[in-house]
């Protein structure tokens, strides 16, 4: 029996060697592709032309999610994993409060990909999703997103909405674990990628090996399994809401 997963964000980075993984473990992937003209996307869905399908998706817009949905079920009526990667940074990074004036419009396009859009993806699948066995949503948060250790005194956009992307994961799951849901939170670690747009090889981590580590906690989802949904790192420690 055929595996599907989809995945967000998936042209590069963390989302393009998830995808990689998931395809070495025999699963038919869905990837979610932003940028037009994604070479590692394409040269990965040469090697795996009958497992790896590359659709067009905005998770910020409300038509293109949903073009994105009838794609997939235009394929299959049920979905086994969903892998919400997809995240915008924005470049309020150095905001301060004491700043004459804050950039409320790059937070919002910021809060709208990175804070609502995994919930618009994950509305638009969650009948195909609860269809299939898995029933995993997986969440690709960060620490940022944690009110209990916050430590910034600025990034006010990227913060908040990956907070609100944690809330939409609580809730979520308190509605779906009653059908057999799960939900999983997950910090990648500080990661090289383009995420601000530019490259960045000054991060701890490189995408394949945070790729790996966030494969193994996947791997053994249902121990997870308790009256929330999982907020953890890529090593599996729990991390505070």
């Amino acid at each position: 029996m055929k595996k599907y997963a989809s995945v967000t964000g998936a042209d590069r980075g963390l989302g393009l060697e998830l995808c990689r993984q998931l395809l070495a473990k025999g699963y038919s992937v869905f990837a979610g592709k932003y940028i037009s003209d994604g070479e590692e996307l394409t040269a990965l869905q040469a090697e795996y032309p009958e497992q790896l399908f590359a659709v067009p998706l905005d998770v910020g817009n409300d038509d293109s999610v949903k073009a994105f949905a009838a794609e997939i079920r235009s394929k299959t009526d049920k979905l086994e994993l969903l892998i919400n990667n997809a995240a915008i940074i924005g470049n309020d990074r150095k905001n301060s409060i004491l700043d004459e004036e804050l950039d409320i419009d790059d937070m919002l396009r910021t809060f709208n990909v990175t804070g609502l859009g995994s919930l618009r993806v994950t509305n638009a699948l969650i009948e195909p999703l609860l269809g299939g066995d898995g029933k995993l949503i997986v969440n690709v948060s960060s620490e940022a997103g944690s009110i209990n250790q916050s430590w910034r005194t600025g990034f006010y956009g990227y913060c908040m909405a990956k907070t609100a992307m944690n809330m939409h994961s609580t809730i979520t799951y308190n509605r779906i674990k009653e059908l057999g849901g799960h939900v999983l939170d997950l910090h990648p670690g500080w990661m090289q990628g383009k995420l601000s747009g530019k490259l960045d090889t000054t991060a701890d981590l490189t995408p394949e090996f945070a790729a790996q580590k966030l494969m193994d906690i996947i791997g053994r989802y249902r121990t997870y399994q308790t009256n929330q949904p999982a907020f953890l790192d890529y090593l599996g420690r729990k991390l505070p809401w």
